[in-house]
């Protein structure tokens, strides 16, 4: 059932941010709200002092949010929209600032991501249990990364604890549709370096993910195209997963290290055709880096992504996706004077699929080889400090030849807190292997997804709070669609992308609050029918509004999110209605480094979709316990 939203609902969470964060001017302690991160420019920056938009979530923030998947984490943030298909390990795709769901860049400790089949990155079976933190970069960064990085980059790092010592942790839960998680870690660290593990398990008998239905005498059908009255069952998903790490310093200056991260999990799902999955995603990366001076800085890393998938109807093998992705990158980093750097690489990424189809099987490769180079610099002026970002990079590819990117960003400190900043970046997105190379429907003539994109935002900090809003525009040529005239997919379309971001973040004596609002407008300014249509599973305003509250050994806390309407298709047809759902959580501090935490997700049991006849969950209830060595 899809439940249409009203103005006024969206209305709420603005009302209570604009409430909030002006409190913080009050504060009786100030507490930075800086955080160091190194996904916007490659090289270690502030999130107060970089030049794009960005968000941290740290571990606190996840053990907070009771979220029990990725995708549930990421939703209602500053310029994500999240499509779900029917709950828990269900796929999931990330649309970025209103760009397509394959133009955002996904990295585990520095190696890319993503199977070069579909484009996407299996977001979903990634367990939170083995994530530390997570960055975020709103706007195009091809400049820096390559192809996909159209709408961002999302950078997510494993659990890790390199203070020396030994430490430990553990964690089970339980809650609605039978969910059962467990994790438990141990990180051992000396002078010199260290070792540690993490390892998790999730198991949820999920929901009936699909409503779906397919008229067999019409041939007609939406969803996930099932015979009416069959697959009502409950569609369940499970999950065993790993992290190991080690680190060594063998001589002051030089700096080993090595992460490996395995999930293997299983996922039910409707359909006559397929309906469960057994899936493997793995990421192996190392690096070495060398720093002979203090201006000085050279690191070498290279990684391997897996991601396979072999699916079944019933227990009858159906078809296989096997895909791996390899890369390497040599960068330096020079510090030419004091706010003065100058940063180089070479990137080198080989993409390869082998699909295992009784109708339709192939096996392909493909490489890409990138040189970047990135000039960052502050000077004084009169008032305050001003900043430049420059980046330039040539991606020769074996499919498409090559390609130049490009980014500028400029900012100024006007005192008082305020900064103002401006940027213009290019991007492009490499055409996936079923658009290249699937029998029957693919083109081998594709040409890379262009983008151009411009920023503008105002900022102003305190030693406690920040409130930020940022203005842009992105336009993209030459998107890959199905051409019903060639039967095959061709360069057609265009669109064009407007947004504003609002967010705000602050703290004061026992509370904290974090909020983001949105507005955004997408054009489809190809020819033909669907010009001017929106371009669908985009909502056109968004909000989110985090409130916390310490007193004592407790912790309180509510999430609302609110999204609009959006439509599912192209041709604007097919409606998802607009909803809001209110998250409350409850955490007891007890002795002994013990937590106990109750969690209710939903709670005012919202009806509604992100995708169109694809439900999500009712109101749930979940209760941890986490115990972390003191």
């Amino acid at each position: 059932m899809q439940s249409r939203l009203p103005h006024h609902t969206l209305a709420i969470l603005p009302l209570a941010l604009a409430a909030a964060l002006p409190l913080a001017a009050r504060a009786d302690e100030a507490k930075t709200l800086d955080r160091v991160i190194v996904t916007a420019t490659r090289t270690p920056t502030t999130v107060e002092a970089s030049l794009a938009a960005v968000e941290v979530i740290d571990r606190a923030q996840i053990d907070a949010s009771g979220a029990h998947s990725l995708p549930e984490l990421l939703r209602g943030r500053p310029g994500i929209d999240i499509v779900n298909q029917g709950g828990l390990g269900k796929l999931s795709t990330l649309f970025l600032r209103g760009t397509e769901s394959d133009h955002t860049l996904f990295l585990v400790d520095g190696v890319r991501i993503g199977s070069p089949t579909s484009g996407l990155a299996a977001i979903q079976d990634i367990p939170l249990a083995l994530i530390e933190r997570i960055e975020i970069v709103r706007g195009p960064r091809s400049s820096l990364y390559g192809a996909d990085a159209i709408g961002g980059v999302i950078q997510i790092f494993t659990r890790r604890d390199t203070a020396r010592g030994t430490h430990a942790r553990a964690r089970i839960a339980a809650g609605s549709h039978g969910l059962r998680e467990a994790s438990a870690g141990l990180d051992l660290h000396g002078a010199r370096g260290g070792i540690g593990v993490d390892v998790a398990h999730q198991r949820t008998d999920g929901i009936n993910a699909c409503t779906g239905y397919f008229d067999p005498l019409t041939w007609n059908g939406a969803g996930c195209f099932i015979v009416p009255g069959t697959h009502l069952d409950r569609d369940g998903y499970r999950n065993h997963s790993a992290s190991l790490r080690a680190d060594f310093a063998p001589a002051d200056g030089w700096q080993l290290d090595a992460r490996a991260f395995r999930a293997d999990g299983h996922n039910d799902y409707d359909g006559d055709y397929v309906d469960n999955s057994d899936i493997v995603q793995q990421v192996v990366g190392g690096s070495l880096r060398w720093t002979p001076t203090r201006a000085l800085q050279l690191k070498l890393s290279a990684g391997r992504n897996t991601d396979d998938s072999r699916n079944y109807l019933g227990k009858v093998f159906s078809n296989r996706f096997a895909t791996h992705r390899d890369s390497a990158s040599l960068q330096g980093d020079l510090t030419l004077a004091r706010g003065q750097r100058l940063s180089a690489g070479l990137d080198w990424l080989r993409d390869a699929a082998n699909v295992s189809d009784p109708w339709a099987p192939f096996a392909r490769t493909r490489g890409n080889r990138g040189l970047f180079a990135q000039y960052q610099g502050d000077s004084a002026v009169t008032g305050g400090q001003q900043h430049l970002q420059l980046a330039l990079r040539h991606d020769d590819n074996d499919q498409f030849g090559g390609h130049t990117t490009g980014n500028l960003a400029w900012g100024r400190d006007l005192g008082g807190g305020w900064r103002i900043t401006a940027s213009h970046g290019t991007a492009f997105k490499a055409p996936t292997f079923n658009e290249l190379y699937y029998p029957g429907f693919s083109n081998p003539l594709l040409r890379p997804e262009t983008a151009r994109s411009s920023e503008l935002s105002l900022a102003r900090s305190g030693a406690d709070w920040r409130l930020q809003a940022n203005a842009y525009q992105t336009r993209i040529r030459d998107l890959i669609a199905y051409d019903a005239v060639l039967g095959k997919p061709a360069n057609i379309d265009s669109a064009r992308i407007r947004g504003l971001e609002l967010t705000g973040q602050a703290q004061w004596g026992a509370w904290s609050a974090r909020g983001q609002l949105g507005w955004l407008q997408t054009r489809n300014e190809s020819p033909g029918s669907n010009h001017g249509h929106l371009l669908p599973r985009r909502a056109p305003r968004s909000a989110r509004l985090d409130l916390d509250r310490e007193a004592g050994a407790w912790s309180f806390g509510l999430s609302g999110i609110a999204q609009a309407a959006r439509w599912d298709d192209v041709a604007n047809a097919l409606r998802v209605g607009g909803y809001a759902t209110l998250d409350a959580r409850v955490t007891r501090r007890l002795a002994h480094g013990w937590t106990l935490q109750a969690n209710v997700s939903n709670a005012l049991d919202k009806r509604y979709q992100t995708s169109a006849y694809y439900p999500q969950p009712g109101r749930e209830y979940t209760l941890s316990l986490r115990w972390q060595d003191e």
